[in-house]
């Protein structure tokens, strides 16, 4: 478990710091709100870009790891190659989305003014890397079915690394580079992408783990992909599922103004630091249930999951302890001022969150559990359940003072407790998704799902 883990909790930590190098960067040498606002949403673009590839990634997952557990590599191999072309397919389509529907995505998420027009800058000079972040995303998920989680570390470093450095370079001026500002973020980025996606697609061409890409191999299997995508399908629309919600969540944010989408988009950024274990050990539980199963082994498919329950919860409750006890000091460090208001109306917002954690942690490693199973529908009933009966319409009666109803033509009075009553919502909706995903665990059903 802990050679799993250990080497995607240091590529989660890696991927961390770039989030944190941006916001540092905007808070320091980009003045006003404006960039905080816009990068809090860009947070949630670089999220969903990725997401439009789940499907297919969790799919290659699940089938990887079984076919491995049950000593076929040569299947295995075949469902890589079935995976990068849907991927492919996936990426032009992804890519042609977002160039069209890019500007008015950001005004849908009720960004305005100078933080939109950034925004719909940062996006379009994502739009080139679009493939690369699929071989990214795709070529990773199959190496970690297989086992090899260290090639998607060692890729990631060196792509986060180049991102850190060429963003720094290029908003502030260093030595031969142009000072650009907030493009310079947006370059980085791009730049970090396309390296990662030459590397990871030069692993699979090389050989790795047992699985090499061919030239020849790469031809349409219909049986194979509608394996692939009975799996996959449900992940990738509970994924999505998930980041569309989270948009919304963000929207009903970003209503309320340029200081409350800035305090929400830093308070995100924060956040992350105690996502770390719970990815790294989702992924190691998917591994490993995936694997045992396909071996035939039951029992150490359940004992793995709770050991990494144990292990990434811990690892989450100690993030959450450092988030209520040193809230002040972590939003003064990204903002520069202790009272700067985005500092001051984020402190709060870390004391919220951090009681989640521990129902975080069971949330995130069990699913990835079930996922690796090929138990891809619970989670997504799930998810649904909890964002659209408890996150978004507790978000609006918490948040908002004024709760109007067009078509029945009369508004409603809500709490008023703005983004803080935002996250009161987001950490209720997080307890009761954990409960109900430790309840379909223990049922048991996931250990007889047949992929």
């Amino acid at each position: 478990m802990l050679r799993l883990a250990l080497p995607v909790l240091a590529e989660q930590l890696l991927t961390m710091l770039v989030g944190y190098t941006d916001w540092w960067l905007a808070g320091h040498y980009l003045d006003g709100p404006a960039p905080k606002a816009a990068m809090g949403l860009m947070a949630y673009v670089l999220w969903l870009i990725p997401s439009l590839f789940s499907a297919v990634a969790i799919g290659a997952t699940a089938l990887v790891a079984r076919f491995v557990g049950a000593g076929d590599l040569p299947a295995a191999a075949r469902v890589t190659h079935q995976a990068i072309l849907s991927g492919i397919v996936l990426a032009v389509i992804g890519t042609v989305a977002v160039m069209l529907g890019g500007p008015s995505f950001v005004r849908s998420m009720q960004l305005t003014g100078p933080a939109a027009d950034l925004a719909i800058r940062y996006l379009v000079l994502l739009i080139p890397v679009i493939p690369a972040i699929m071989i990214e995303q795709v070529g990773i998920a199959c190496l970690r079915g297989a086992g090899d989680t260290v090639s998607a570390f060692v890729a990631k470093s060196i792509v986060n690394v180049a991102n850190i450095a060429i963003s720094a370079a290029l908003v502030v001026g260093w030595g031969p580079f142009p000072e650009l500002g907030w493009d310079g973020l947006a370059i980085g980025t791009a730049c970090g992408h396309g390296l990662g996606g030459v590397i990871i697609l030069g692993v699979l061409c090389r050989g790795r783990a047992g699985l090499r890409l061919r030239v020849k191999w790469l031809r349409p299997d219909g049986a194979l992909q509608r394996r692939l995508f009975r799996i996959g399908v449900p992940g990738g629309v509970d994924q999505l599922a998930i980041l569309g919600c989270h948009l919304v969540f963000v929207a009903i944010i970003n209503r309320m103004g340029t200081e409350a989408a800035a305090a929400h988009g830093l308070g995100i950024t924060l956040e992350s630091t105690a996502y770390l274990p719970g990815a790294a050990f989702q992924v190691a539980a998917a591994t490993l249930a995936g694997q045992y199963l396909g071996a035939g082994d039951q029992r150490r498919a359940v004992r793995s999951a709770i050991v990494s329950c144990l292990m990434g919860g811990g690892m989450m409750l100690a993030a959450g302890l450092v988030f209520f006890f040193g809230a002040e000091t972590l939003t003064a460090f990204f903002t520069g001022d202790a009272n700067d208001p985005t500092a001051v109306a984020t402190a709060p917002l870390m004391r919220i969150v951090a009681f989640a954690m521990p129902s975080l942690a069971l949330a995130m490693i069990l699913s990835g559990t079930l996922r690796g199973a090929g138990d891809t529908r619970w989670p997504l009933v799930i998810t649904l359940l909890g964002f659209f009966g408890v996150r978004i319409p507790g978000a609006i009666w918490l948040g908002w003072t004024e709760i109007p109803l067009p078509l029945l033509d009369v508004t409603l009075t809500g709490w008023g407790l703005g983004v803080e009553g935002a996250w009161y919502a987001m950490v209720i909706d997080v307890v009761l998704r954990s409960l109900l995903i430790v309840g379909r665990f223990w049922q048991g059903g996931w250990r007889r799902i047949v992929v």
